[in-house]
C-alpha cells in the first residue's frame, strides 16, 4: 500500500513546503499555503519506473511537426479564439462572471457536435432537467448529448472509460472533489487535485475537455494560479447580464494567438457570433460631436473599428478625477501629462472621463493618439469629423510611434467608408489606399494641427 504524506501547497504560485509558513517564500504571498495530502511512493518504486526510460528519447528532429488536426465546433467566433477549432486531447478553461452565458455557449456547442462525435456533459451546479429546460428553449438538437449530473471525480472517470467520449464538458471545476483530498469543494487542494486527475484523463484518452471556472469579485480566475498553467487554452466570456453583447478572449493558447477576440449577440437562441464586430461598435448618430473619435485597434489576428469618447468638464472637487471605462486608468494619466508637456494643453483642474464604445476593453497601445484627440475636441468644445479615422502610440517625448498591421488598419477603415485617416508617419501605406486620405504625423503637435 502507497505511503501518503503531507504537503503545504501555495495557491497562487504551487510551490510545495513540508511544513505550514506564513509567507510563500517564491512569490511572497501570506496566507496562501494549504494543506495536500499525497502518496510518497518508495524509492524503490520511482528507481524501478525509472528503469529503462533513456531507450523512450529522441531528437528535436525526430519529432513529427505535421499540422495538428482541429475539430471545428460550427461556431465561427469560438474557433477563432481557439485558434482555428478544438484540438484533440487538449484541455480548455472557460470563464466568465455569473449570468455572462458560459453554460450556454457550451450546451449550443455541444448539442451540435455530439450529432458527430460521442459528447458527455457533465454538471455539477444544476440538475439535468435545468439542462434540458435550456437546450429546449434554444431550440437544440438533444437526442445525442449524453448529460450527467456528477461532482465526484472518480465516478466520472469511471463513466468515462465506460463510455470513451470524443468530448467531455465539465461544468464546473469549482464544485469536483476527490475523496482522498483532505479538504472541501471548492478548495485550493481540491481544485488543483481535481483538475489535474482530469487533465491527464483527457491526455491519457485523446479527450477534448472542456472545464468551467468561476471568477472572484476581481474578475480574475477563482482558486489556484496554479490551474492556468495546467491547462491548454485559457479564455474569458466578458459581459454584463444587461448587455446584448459578449466578448470573448483568450489570455492563453498553446495552439493559436493569445488575445484573439470574439464577439457574441445574446439572443433568444442563445449566444449568436456576430460577424462584422466592427459595425456594434460604430453605432454613431449622424451629427458630430466633441469628444468622440474612431480609432482601430488590433484583436488577435484582425482590426476593429472602435468609438472613443472623451468628456472633459470643470471640476468642483480640489482633487479632479479621472475615469477610465474600457482603457488603463495609469495610461490615461501619462497622456494627460504628455498632453500638458509637449500639446500645451493644461487639463490639471479639469475631470477627465474616457470610455470605449461597446463594452470592449482597449489593451494596446495604438489608442493613444485618439484618446488624446478625444480628449482635445471635448476640452475646445470643437467636433471632428465624422469620417476621421486614427491610430498610433504617443511616447513621453509626444513622438508619435508606429504599430504593427498599420496596413490593415487603413484597409479596415476603408471599407467602412471613412475618407481621413491619422496615423504615424512609419505606418504611411507605399500604395495608396483607395477612397482614404492618409495622414502621417511623427510628433504630438503634428497631430493636433491636423485636427485645426
Amino acid at each position: 500500500m502507497a505511503k501518503t504524506k503531507t504537503v503545504y501547497v501555495c495557491a497562487d504560485c504551487g510551490s510545495d513546503y513540508a511544513k505550514w509558513q506564513g509567507q510563500c517564500k517564491d512569490c511572497q504571498a501570506w496566507n496562501t499555503l494549504s494543506r495536500l495530502s499525497v502518496d510518497s511512493g518508495s524509492s524503490k518504486a520511482r528507481k524501478k519506473g525509472y528503469a529503462g526510460q533513456l531507450e523512450q528519447t529522441q531528437t528535436l528532429a525526430e519529432v513529427s511537426a505535421e499540422d495538428i488536426p482541429r475539430l471545428l465546433t460550427g461556431n465561427g467566433e469560438f474557433d477563432r479564439v481557439l485558434g482555428g477549432g478544438l484540438v484533440a486531447g487538449s484541455a480548455v478553461l472557460i470563464s466568465g462572471n455569473p449570468g455572462a452565458g458560459k453554460s450556454t455557449l457550451l450546451i449550443q456547442i455541444m448539442c451540435q457536435l455530439a450529432g458527430q462525435n460521442s459528447a458527455l456533459y457533465i454538471t455539477g451546479e444544476e440538475s439535468l432537467a435545468q439542462i434540458a429546460m435550456r437546450a429546449r428553449r434554444l431550440k437544440l438538437p438533444m437526442t445525442d448529448l449524453k448529460v450527467m449530473a456528477q461532482t465526484e471525480v472518480e465516478t466520472i472517470i469511471s463513466v468515462w472509460d465506460e463510455l470513451q467520449p470524443k468530448l467531455v464538458v465539465i461544468d464546473s471545476i469549482q464544485v469536483m472533489h476527490l475523496d482522498d483530498v483532505d479538504s472541501a469543494p471548492g478548495g485550493i487542494s481540491q481544485v488543483r487535485e481535481s483538475a489535474s486527475v482530469l487533465i491527464q484523463q483527457a491526455k491519457k484518452t485523446n479527450t477534448i475537455l472542456l472545464l468551467v471556472g468561476h471568477v472572484t469579485k476581481e474578475g480574475s480566475l477563482a482558486g489556484p494560479r496554479v490551474l492556468e498553467h495546467m491547462i491548454d487554452c485559457f479564455v474569458m466570456l466578458e459581459g454584463d447580464n444587461d448587455a446584448r453583447y459578449r466578448t470573448l478572449r483568450s489570455s492563453k493558447n498553446r495552439f493559436g494567438a493569445v488575445n484573439e477576440l470574439g464577439i457574441f449577440a445574446m439572443t433568444e437562441k442563445g449566444l449568436v457570433e456576430v460577424a462584422n464586430p466592427s459595425a456594434i461598435f460604430l453605432s454613431r448618430g449622424d451629427q458630430e460631436t466633441p469628444g468622440s473619435i474612431v480609432m482601430v485597434v488590433w484583436e488577435g489576428t484582425r482590426p476593429l473599428l472602435v468609438e472613443a469618447q472623451a468628456l472633459v468638464d470643470s471640476s468642483a472637487l480640489g482633487n479632479p478625477r479621472r475615469v477610465a471605462v474600457g482603457f488603463d486608468q495609469n495610461r490615461l494619466a501619462m497622456l494627460l501629462a504628455i498632453l500638458h508637456r509637449h500639446g500645451g494643453l493644461q487639463v490639471g483642474d479639469q475631470d477627465v472621463f474616457v470610455n470605449a464604445v461597446g463594452g470592449i476593453r482597449v489593451a494596446e497601445t495604438s489608442s493613444d493618439l485618439a484618446l488624446l484627440l478625444a480628449i482635445v475636441s471635448s476640452f475646445r468644445d470643437r467636433a471632428l469629423p465624422l469620417g476621421l479615422v486614427c491610430f498610433g502610440e504617443v511616447g513621453l517625448s509626444g513622438e508619435i510611434r508606429p504599430v504593427r498591421n498599420g496596413q490593415e488598419r487603413l484597409r479596415e477603415a476603408a471599407k467602412h467608408g471613412f475618407k481621413k485617416a491619422i496615423v504615424p508617419a512609419a505606418n504611411l501605406p507605399k500604395k495608396p489606399v483607395q477612397g482614404l486620405n492618409v495622414i502621417g504625423v511623427s510628433k504630438l503637435s503634428d497631430a493636433l494641427e491636423a485636427i485645426d
